[in-house]
């Protein structure tokens, strides 16, 4: 998709812990060399050896650091994945993936950020609700998982699935209880692109936030978006900060040019300045109602009014100037590859800027560097859109209701069972359970507590198991200045 804003949301959220009869237990200490026996069977946990040291015994597994973190153990590994899983003769490279290890009796939670994989503690909404452990995973060729040289065709969702499955079939041997697959966004997509390619692996999926481009041509739903959304005076006034962002096209881009050359940014991959300046005043809407509400329309300046300074500044609050330069692409180029080969990328209208747009939206190939090649697959998304509609089993979607990537999302149809699609009201990108009305909640709570194997007793009292964390457990925004889902 058509990555619109430049903070990528990091949704680190929730876990909890559940014993066979399904009331809360502390389900042992994960500081110690043993382990718990409670479990939702019979079956007797190793309890002979340090988790570390069956960790890294699995081939291909080395530890890059352990972090302390009360109750859990924390690794950062490394693991060994073939840069093709149809030719094991092209080599290999190194995947980064992270381990937030609890009990090996607990549920397993396979998290996806579809970007790089943060080393720090954190918990998906679904790990605290199920109190369980959780595996993290560095999306191939975000670095430093790239293998070298880079065959960027290489560089497509089966391959990524793959990467997914042979960590979750290691794993496996160890933490041996239910598995959920969760991710936000790209993440939620990447989740989604998983089930797909290995439906037998997990248990149930989360897929938070997840855009499904099915046609990459066809992009009305945004128009319709961005034409509905909210009220005429909140979208009067962001348009009229855009347009005013072009109509001063002249003397603020002396602004951007000064700070291009105070900080040396450049502008090979997009082309020029000005088509930098132009995308980052495009995104300036969507960049608004992916992170924002209809609170904080009343934050914007009035357009007509302000000078010069006013409107650069609410520009780089929102977009970013940073955004379309080389220096702010370029971490984020497999996304911009996918974007332009499988993944497709919207495009808006935008009538009221018809008279002053040089480029329009530009297309996710005029971000990636021009020595790489790229060929887009229709195909691709089709296929994963029929299967979900028609053979979705165990997947849950959630979305914002005022978030413009929910404009295009997966939906379930007759042939799919036990599958949902939920979105809660007035939410941006970081719509997750906890915000759906009270009947959802509880619906989609119950139904991740039964895929995890703990079920509550009562499932209208379904829970998070574990107690919120604002360490492990807070949202952050990751404020990049790139534009992507």
């Amino acid at each position: 998709m058509r990555k619109a804003l430049r903070w990528l949301l990091s949704l680190v959220v929730l876990i909890g812990t559940v014993s066979a009869a399904g009331t809360a237990t502390a389900a042992g200490t994960a500081d110690s060399t043993t382990e718990s026996t409670t479990r939702n069977d019979t079956t007797p946990s190793d309890t002979t050896q340090d988790i570390k040291d069956r960790v890294l015994a699995i081939p291909g597994m080395s530890l890059i650091e352990e972090k302390p973190y009360p109750g859990y153990r924390f690794f950062v590994l490394n693991y060994t994945q073939p840069v093709d899983h149809r030719d094991r003769s092209k080599g290999t490279f190194q995947q980064r993936l992270t381990l937030l290890h609890k009990d090996t009796g607990r549920p397993t939670v396979f998290h996806t950020s579809g970007y790089s994989v943060s080393t720090n503690p954190g918990r998906a909404e679904p790990t605290r609700i199920v109190d369980g452990n959780q595996v993290s995973m560095e999306y191939r060729f975000f670095t430093p998982s790239r293998p070298q040289p880079a065959d960027w065709s290489k560089l497509d969702i089966w391959q990524a699935a793959s990467d997914q499955h042979r960590i979750f079939t290691a794993l496996k041997k160890i933490y041996d209880r239910k598995w959920l697959a969760t991710g936000a966004s790209k993440g939620g997509m990447t989740a989604t692109y998983y089930e797909r390619f290995y439906p037998r692996d997990m248990d149930g999926v989360v897929a938070y936030v997840a855009p499904n481009d099915v046609v990459e041509k066809e992009d009305a739903a945004y128009d319709r978006f961005f034409a509905t959304v909210s009220t005429q005076e909140c979208r009067d006034r962001l348009n009229a900060m855009q347009r005013e962002a072009l109509l001063r096209r002249e003397p603020l881009q002396e602004k951007y040019r000064a700070w291009a050359r105070a900080e040396g940014a450049t502008f090979t991959t997009v082309g020029s300045l000005d088509k930098a300046y132009e995308a980052v005043v495009l995104d300036f809407v969507w960049a608004f109602w992916q992170y924002h509400t209809e609170a904080q329309c009343a934050d914007i300046p009035d357009a007509a009014s302000a000078t010069d300074q006013v409107i650069y500044d609410t520009i780089d609050t929102y977009s970013g100037w940073s955004f379309y330069t080389d220096q702010g692409l370029e971490p984020y180029t497999p996304y911009y590859y996918q974007a332009a080969t499988e993944l497709g990328a919207p495009s808006m209208r935008m009538e009221h800027l018809k008279d002053l747009s040089r480029y329009g939206y530009q297309p996710a190939r005029a971000f990636v560097p021009g020595d790489i090649p790229v060929r887009f697959k229709p195909w691709v998304m089709r296929d994963v859109d029929t299967w979900v509609r028609t053979q979705a089993r165990g997947m849950l979607f959630v979305y914002g209701g005022n978030d413009p990537w929910g404009a295009e999302r997966f939906r379930v149809d007759k042939g799919a069972r036990d599958a949902y699609v939920y979105a809660a009201p007035g939410a941006n990108h970081g719509a997750n359970v906890s915000r759906l009305v009270e009947a959802e909640r509880t619906k989609a709570t119950a139904r991740i507590l039964s895929w995890a194997g703990v079920a509550p007793a009562d499932p209208r009292r379904a829970a998070p198991l574990a107690t919120y964390d604002p360490r492990l457990d807070k949202r952050t925004i990751e404020r990049s200045q790139t534009l992507r889902p």
